[in-house]
């Protein structure tokens, strides 16, 4: 992503407001606020983009083996953008690594695929500490009352059970009468 002479403007303004905290003129938070709106454009389309190239490389690994040159253009072109490679890619891959560039891409999707599978394991391992975003002095919300936080409640403590009242005793069953008293004369 490039940015133009105004936005680089902009952006190093807001830079010096957050390092100064003064409050900022209402143009310069309006135009913070639509370099904001620019980039969350920007990451939309690029998210649109890249969902449509992906769609366009699982239509080309469906028409393998016939679609192989151009399934395997597109393969190395998303790598070059950051894609992680599939399993799906992987077995198309292999089906074809009887050719050069095919061979060579499978060694490096697997590597990928290794490397990408090592980080999210060391991710779940680890979780890393979540950092509070702070807002600009002058922003939006600069006028609006704080709501106060609840205050967490308090832990309710509960007594242990006794045994007798979790299991409670079993009654064992009264023997049938002997056989002369069943008789009935």
């Amino acid at each position: 992503m490039a940015f133009g002479a105004d936005e680089l403007r902009v952006l190093r303004r807001a830079l010096a407001g957050a390092l100064c905290p003064a409050p900022l003129d209402d143009e310069d938070v309006q135009d913070c606020l639509r370099l904001a709106d620019a980039l969350d454009e920007a990451a939309r389309e690029a998210g649109r983009l890249r969902a449509f190239l992906l769609a366009d490389l699982d239509r080309y690994r469906a028409a393998l083996p016939g679609s192989a040159p151009g399934y395997l253009e597109l393969l190395q072109d998303a790598l070059a953008a950051g894609y992680d490679p599939r399993p799906e890619d992987l077995a198309a891959l292999r089906s074809l690594r009887a050719r050069p560039v095919a061979a060579a891409l499978l060694a490096r999707c697997a590597e990928l695929a290794e490397r990408s599978v090592l980080s999210r394991l060391a991710r779940v391992a680890a979780p890393a500490p979540r950092t509070r975003l702070l807002a600009l002095p002058g922003g939006r919300a600069a006028d609006e009352p704080k709501p106060r936080p609840k205050p967490a409640p308090k832990p309710v403590e509960r007594p242990v059970p006794k045994p007798s009242e979790v299991f409670p005793p079993r009654r064992r069953p009264v023997p049938p009468p002997p056989p002369e008293e069943r008789v009935a004369g």
